[in-house]
């Protein structure tokens, strides 16, 4: 019988992967909300305005929303 005993990702080594993918020239703001444990992130490319991610608990889950909505604008 087989079992996945693969650990989830932690968010650093989600962050690490996402920045990798995410193009060095683009501009990328992780910013926690004010009183709340939420995280928002915004990725866009240069000369472009980008989509804010919905709020999430970990910012890795944030930048990771904000690229799937940008990430079709690559240049």
């Amino acid at each position: 019988m087989g079992h996945n005993y693969a650990k989830p990702l932690t968010t650093g080594q989600k962050m690490e992967r996402l920045l990798g993918r995410i193009p060095p020239s683009w501009h990328v703001t992780i910013e926690r909300q004010a009183g709340e444990a939420l995280w928002r992130a915004l990725t866009h490319a240069p000369g472009q305005s980008g989509a804010w991610s919905d709020p999430h608990p970990d910012p890795a889950d944030a930048l990771e929303d904000s690229w799937r909505r940008n990430r079709t604008v690559t240049v």
